[in-house]
């Protein structure tokens, strides 16, 4: 999903230090990236796409309808922002977050979700192309075409060949059968295809993630059993087909309810990793897990943190030896700060940093690497309006 280049001027800095290719990136101090977005505004989402292009999408309100947002990121800021898509319908959700995708060249997939019946918990999901950076808009799609007023959302999208492909949660057998989680592959020209469900029981309002190995695409999604067992689960898809979920680990968490709180997931090649948050045994915790063959087995999980984390975890390779994971954790005062982590794919885990504070316990801080450094972005409350906040976080210790 993403060209993973190592700037040379690093590499000469690490291979002069004398460090072996198992050394933790080293993080700076964050620096604050002016977001043009008003007040209120609420779900910021990163997302990077061919050539790594970089966009912030995030929703406001104009003259009380809900509007989805974005920024294109360049030369170390967030440029002047794009209104993307108007719907009086659209759900605004703190959890469930739209997105505005790249997807080559000027082009850009927008999704987001919009209401279909006088229910708090009735929408679908709708997606809209653009082919001129975000001007003009298609007419919307749905990647589902079941009708039902249910739920459906927490997507996530991935490239497919010239098209896009898309897994989100599907409650059209909910209550009676539960939440399942579905794929589709949507064309420039709106064409649905490929539709296919991928687990047919699934935890009802976690975020799902994907990221693209050698061997093709890896969706990581919790997973609920008859039990209310809800751990985490990973599903590839090998040769255009979606293989069944396996669990990542066996955490053996026991929920009644959903916990708003999903996996991570990014790749190199044949190297992947996942982030998770359970609480298990009521001991509130983030791990992490490698593999080295795209998915096809994880090691054991490593802890990345047990001083009171939330979760909202987020991942991002840094190099083919090297991660960063990212949390939010409750602090005494009351507060919630963004935390961050390295790890090596032989489980060595470096300092914690702290990179943000928020005063939301419902944020969902959101990480991508772009070239040396970490863009990070999230929700905050300041004189009780909502506003969206980002940071770049300088990183050292690459390796090609």
């Amino acid at each position: 999903m993403r060209n993973h280049y190592i700037p040379t001027v690093i590499l000469a800095a690490v291979a002069a230090s004398g460090c072996t290719e198992r050394s933790l990136p080293v993080f700076t101090d964050p620096t604050p990236v002016s977001v043009p977005a008003g007040q209120p505004a609420v779900g910021p989402r990163l997302a990077m796409g061919a050539g790594d292009v970089v966009t912030l999408s995030w929703m406001e309100r104009q003259e009380e309808t809900p509007l989805l947002r974005f920024s294109y990121y360049a030369d170390g800021s967030w440029q002047p922002a794009v209104d993307a898509i108007s719907d009086p319908d659209m759900f605004v959700n703190w959890a469930d977050l739209p997105a505005v995708q790249p997807i080559g060249g000027d082009a850009l997939l927008s999704h987001w979700l919009s209401y279909t019946a006088d229910s708090p918990y009735s929408y679908q999901v709708l997606t809209s192309h653009s082919t001129d950076s975000g001007l003009n808009w298609s007419e919307p799609v749905s990647p589902h075409d079941d009708g039902t007023p249910t739920e459906h959302g927490f997507v996530s999208s991935f490239p497919a060949a010239a098209n896009t492909g898309m897994v989100w949660l599907d409650g059209r057998h909910t209550p009676d059968e539960g939440m399942t989680l579905r794929s589709a592959t949507i064309g420039p020209d709106g064409s649905i295809s490929d539709e296919s469900v991928l687990d047919d029981l699934v935890c009802d309002c976690c975020q799902t993630d994907v990221a693209i190995s050698s061997s093709g695409p890896l969706v990581v999604y919790r997973n609920r059993t008859k039990e209310e067992v809800r751990d985490i689960y990973l599903a590839r898809q090998i040769n255009g087909q979606w293989q069944p979920g396996v669990a990542v680990a066996n955490d053996g968490w026991v929920i009644s309810g959903c916990p708003v709180n999903g996996p991570a997931i990014d790749a190199i090649d044949d190297l992947v990793a996942v982030a998770w948050f359970t609480a298990a045994d009521n001991k509130p915790l983030v791990k992490t897990a490698f593999s080295k063959n795209a998915g096809k087995s994880l090691s054991e999980p490593i802890l990345m943190s047990s001083k009171a984390p939330l979760g909202r975890v987020g991942i991002a390779a840094i190099d083919r030896y090297s991660y960063v994971v990212s949390w939010l954790e409750k602090e005494k005062d009351g507060g919630y700060a963004i935390k961050i982590r390295g790890l090596t794919s032989d489980g060595k885990v470096g300092l914690v940093y702290t990179v943000g504070r928020t005063a939301l316990a419902r944020a969902v801080p959101q990480m991508l690497r772009v070239g040396d450094e970490l863009l990070l972005a999230w929700t905050d409350e300041i004189g009780g309006l909502s506003k969206v906040v980002s940071v770049r976080v300088p990183i050292s210790g690459f390796y090609d």
